[in-house]
This record gives C-alpha cells, sequence and structure tokens, in this order.
C-alpha cells in the first residue's frame, strides 16, 4: 500500500508568508483616508435608510392589502344584492296587499314565510335597511322626490318612505327616496 505523500513546495505558516499578508493588509489599511472614511460611513447611513424605508413600505403593503382583501370580501355579493333590492322591494308591497286584504290563508302565510326567509338570507349577507320617516333629511342618504306642506314640527324631515335605502356592510349601497315636509 502507498502512503500519501504530501509535498510541501512552498510552507503553509511560516513567517515569510504572514509578513507579507500583514504588508498586504497594512496597505489596505493606509490607503483608506479620512475621505474614504466619510463616504463609506455616508453610504452605509443611505443604505440604512433605505433599509429602513422599503421595511415600512413593505409593512404599509401589507395593511393594504389585508384592508383591502376585507373589504373585497364583505362587499362581494355587492351586484347580486343590489340586483335583489328589486325584489325585496316587490315582497315588502306584495306583503302589504296580502296584510291589506285580511285573508290569511295557507298559502298567504307560506308566502309571507318565503318573503321572511328572503329578508333573513339578505341581513346575514351584511344588509340592512335604513330608518328614514320622522328623522332629519339628509343629502347623503335620502333622495328628495317631493317636498309637501306640514306641520311646524316635521319640516325639514322626512314624511314619507317611497323606497328604502339600504346599507351593505355599514355601507351605503341604496339611497331612500323620500318626501320631506316644508
Amino acid at each position: 500500500m502507498e502512503e500519501n505523500n504530501i509535498s510541501m513546495k512552498e510552507p503553509i505558516n511560516d513567517d515569510t508568508s504572514m509578513e507579507s499578508n500583514e504588508e498586504v493588509n497594512s496597505i489596505h489599511l493606509v490607503e483608506i483616508n479620512a475621505e474614504d472614511l466619510a463616504n463609506m460611513k455616508q453610504e452605509i447611513v443611505e443604505q440604512k435608510d433605505k433599509y429602513l424605508r422599503l421595511v415600512a413600505e413593505f409593512d404599509n403593503y401589507k395593511r393594504r392589502t389585508s384592508k383591502e382583501r376585507i373589504e373585497l370580501m364583505q362587499t362581494a355579493g355587492k351586484e347580486i344584492i343590489t340586483s335583489l333590492l328589486e325584489v325585496l322591494d316587490d315582497a315588502d308591497r306584495a306583503e302589504k296587499q296580502l296584510k291589506a286584504s285580511g285573508e290569511l290563508s295557507d298559502s298567504t302565510e307560506g308566502t309571507l314565510l318565503v318573503f321572511n326567509k328572503l329578508r333573513a338570507i339578505l341581513q346575514q349577507k351584511g344588509l340592512k335597511s335604513m330608518e328614514s320617516i320622522h328623522h332629519e333629511f339628509d343629502v347623503e342618504k335620502h333622495e328628495a322626490i317631493t317636498e309637501i306642506d306640514c306641520p311646524e314640527e316635521l319640516k325639514g324631515k322626512v314624511i314619507d318612505e317611497l323606497e328604502k335605502g339600504f346599507y351593505l356592510n355599514e355601507k351605503l349601497i341604496r339611497f331612500a327616496k323620500v318626501v320631506v315636509g316644508k
């Protein structure tokens, strides 16, 4: 069996190689003057500032996207619910007619149960009707169809509601069409 002989052409750790490394290191230290040191410090400060700004920007991005995601989920069905508002209006009118007729048959009760179920499902999805009658008229929530003469205590208040206003997750999705007292 042959032994592995390591030939040592150059000494690895002798004093001459260490001296040459020290000379190289001292040369680099000598070459860095005060101006270069100031420039390096300035560059470090700039890089640190860039890093802090980037971290802050990323945090803002995360917050903004999570807020947008929550908002998107809350209003995901907005178009469908908005289109169902007309059906809900028809259901309210039909319910008034059924109650006004005074006839409460099984089919009438079944119809009323369906209307109530529709309202309950829409409420679970975040739909809430706006209460307007006898409240102050608010341009931000109401659409005035007409004004009528009324007693002094009702001036500037909503007298009648022709079409209900609705909120979806606390956001106004339909203005209430109202009659205002003048």
